[in-house]
């Protein structure tokens, strides 16, 4: 246990510290299980809503120091192909079905 004065500080103000950047976390692991959650039911607009929401308290989390900048990228980045994916994955199911009849050639007015 610390006994001088500034050491006392020290730990109560590391302490405090700690619970917030456990806060910190646990919102930001929320998140990105917010976002995977709605890539695994297939709901794309869930999933956009929920990843920008994720890359503004995962761009918060690291400007607070709790997580470093580099790990908050990679799990932006990797959030962002999973949702681009599932995007194309269901425009490509829509163009296949909504696919226009072949389009007939119009009779030449010349003989």
């Amino acid at each position: 246990m610390a006994t001088h004065k500034s050491a006392i500080k020290r730990d109560r103000q590391s302490k405090v510290r700690r619970l917030r950047n456990i806060a910190y976390k646990t919102k930001a692991k929320s998140a990105i299980k917010e976002v995977s959650l709605a890539i695994a039911n297939k709901r794309i607009e869930d999933a956009k809503l929920s990843l920008n929401k994720t890359i503004s308290i995962l761009q918060k989390v690291q400007s607070k120091g709790v997580i470093h900048k580099n790990t908050a990228s990679r799990k932006i980045s990797r959030l962002t192909i999973q949702v681009n994916k599932l995007a194309a994955m269901s425009s490509e199911g829509n163009k296949d079905e909504k696919s226009d009849p072949p389009k007939q050639d119009r009779p030449s007015s010349q003989p």
